[in-house]
C-alpha cells in the first residue's frame, strides 16, 4: 500500500531534490523511518474497522437481536416436543365389557323359576313384538354383563315382573339361554328394575284402593347390591304423590257469563 507510505503529507522531495527537513540535499529524512511492522498494523486496523461496520449494519436492519433468522422451523419444534406415554388399558372390574346380546323372551320361557301363568301371559303385543325391556350392565362383577329383563302389559305398559340373569363361568355362549342363571326376580304390579352405577334399583308403584292405573298414590324405590352370591337390600326410599295432580281438584271450570240486558231494552 504505497499511499500509506509515500503519498502522505509531504513526501520530503522538491523539484531540486532538497529534503523537507533540515538535512542536506539528498540526505535521509529527519523523521523516524516506518518499518514493516507499522505497515502491517495499519492494514489490520483498517480491516477491523471494515468488519465492525458490516456487523453494525447487519444489526441495524430492523432485527430483534444479534441474530434475525425468522421463525423457528415447525419440524424442529415438533421434534423437540416430548412424546406422550402410551395409554394403559383399564382391565379392572369397572372397565367396560362387550355386551353379549341375548333373547330375553327365550330366557324367560326357559327359566324354571318363573311360574306357568307368567309364561302363558307372555305374548307379543303385535306381530313378534313382546312387551319386554332389556338392559345390560355390571351388577354382579361376573365374566360378562348381567341382563335385566322387565316384563310389562301391552295396553298401558305397566311393569309386572323384573328379572336379573347372571352369566355363569364355563357356560356356553352358543345358545341364547346357555350359561345364564336367574339371580333376582320381583313379580308384582307396577314394578320396574334399572341399573344405576353398579346397583340394581327396583321401583314399585303404590296404589290405594281407588287409585287409577295412571295415578298411583306413591312409590317405593329399593336399591339392591350384590353381596357374595345374592342381592341384598342396600337402600329404600318411599315417595308420596300429590292427590291434586291429575284429578282436577282445585281447578274450577270457566263459567259462562250471564247475558246482560240491552241498553235499549
Amino acid at each position: 500500500m504505497r499511499g500509506l507510505d509515500d503519498g502522505e503529507v509531504g513526501d520530503g522531495r522538491s523539484d531540486g531534490g532538497v529534503g523537507a527537513g533540515t538535512g542536506a540535499p539528498g540526505g535521509p529524512r529527519t523523521g523516524a523511518p516506518r518499518t514493516a511492522g507499522a505497515k502491517a498494523a495499519g492494514v489490520t486496523a483498517v480491516a477491523g474497522l471494515a468488519a465492525l461496520g458490516l456487523f453494525v449494519a447487519g444489526c441495524s436492519t430492523g432485527g430483534t437481536g444479534s441474530r434475525d433468522e425468522g421463525a423457528a422451523r415447525a419440524d424442529a419444534t415438533v421434534a423437540g416436543a416430548p412424546t406422550p406415554p402410551p395409554a394403559v388399558a383399564d382391565t379392572g372390574a369397572g372397565s367396560s365389557k362387550a355386551a353379549e346380546r341375548v333373547d330375553p323372551v327365550a330366557l324367560l320361557k326357559a327359566d324354571p323359576k318363573i311360574g306357568a301363568r307368567m309364561k302363558a301371559d307372555l305374548k307379543p303385543c303385535a306381530a313378534d313384538a313382546y312387551p319386554v325391556d332389556t338392559s345390560y350392565g355390571n351388577l354382579t362383577d361376573g365374566a360378562a354383563p348381567d341382563v335385566v329383563v322387565n316384563v310389562m302389559t301391552c295396553g298401558d305398559a305397566v311393569g309386572i315382573g323384573t328379572y336379573v340373569y347372571r352369566k355363569q363361568s364355563g357356560g356356553g355362549a352358543a345358545a341364547s339361554t346357555a350359561g345364564y342363571e336367574n339371580v333376582f326376580m320381583a313379580e308384582d304390579a307396577a314394578v320396574y328394575g334399572t341399573i344405576d352405577r353398579g346397583d340394581l334399583v327396583v321401583t314399585k308403584q303404590v296404589y290405594a284402593e281407588d287409585d287409577p292405573v295412571a295415578y298411583p298414590s306413591g312409590e317405593d324405590v329399593i336399591t339392591y347390591r350384590w353381596s357374595g352370591n345374592r342381592f341384598t337390600q342396600h337402600d329404600w326410599v318411599h315417595n308420596d304423590y300429590s292427590r291434586a295432580v291429575g284429578e282436577g281438584d282445585g281447578v274450577g271450570e270457566l263459567s259462562t257469563p250471564a247475558p246482560q240486558p240491552s241498553a235499549t231494552g
